[in-house]
């Protein structure tokens, strides 16, 4: 089992990562017309809702209109990440859940610039401080969990690693 899980995990969390994020933007596109909103409930209303918007930038609006800029990025990231996760030792589950979630993420937007020309983003915070936050999607949010991820897992291996670490008790 640990084999697979080794070996199979990154595909794994990638594709579910991708699956759900596809099936909810194709969602959005089908019932939704562009800043369309719609809210699941009236009590979540006051917490978030599902607002269709289209991106043609990076996360945040960044770089409008840099499509094949992005596409480029998102290539190289994913051939980034699955060079990587190859080198990596036995274990580490967290940096492989880290990866597996940003490649996910990584594939869900490169495949609406490829299809779209532009990326699918729907949630919207409706409170405060999040209240003005940018639209986004489950790809940005797979992405950005994955990296904090990936840093905390790095920032456990270096307390780990550090001579002057106090003994676990």
């Amino acid at each position: 089992m640990r084999w697979f899980w080794n070996r199979a995990s990154l595909l794994l969390i990638a594709a579910v990562t991708l699956l759900v994020d596809q099936v909810t933007k194709t969602l959005v596109v089908r019932f939704l017309h562009p800043a369309q909103t719609w809210n699941l409930s009236p009590f979540l209303a006051h917490w978030v809702s599902f607002t269709y918007v289209t991106n043609t930038g990076a996360a945040f609006g960044l770089f409008p209109n840099q499509g094949l800029l992005l596409i480029v990025i998102a290539v190289v990231v994913t051939a980034g990440i699955i060079l990587y996760y190859r080198r990596l030792p036995d274990g580490q589950w967290l940096v492989r859940l880290a990866l597996g979630l940003q490649l996910g993420g990584a594939l869900g937007n490169l495949s609406d610039r490829l299809r779209y020309g532009y990326v699918v983003d729907f949630v919207d915070f409706n409170f405060w401080p999040l209240k003005d936050w940018p639209v986004f999607n489950l790809a940005d949010a797979s992405i950005v969990l994955g990296v904090s991820l990936l840093a905390l897992a790095l920032l456990r291996e270096e307390s780990r690693a550090r001579p002057d670490r106090l003994p676990d008790v």
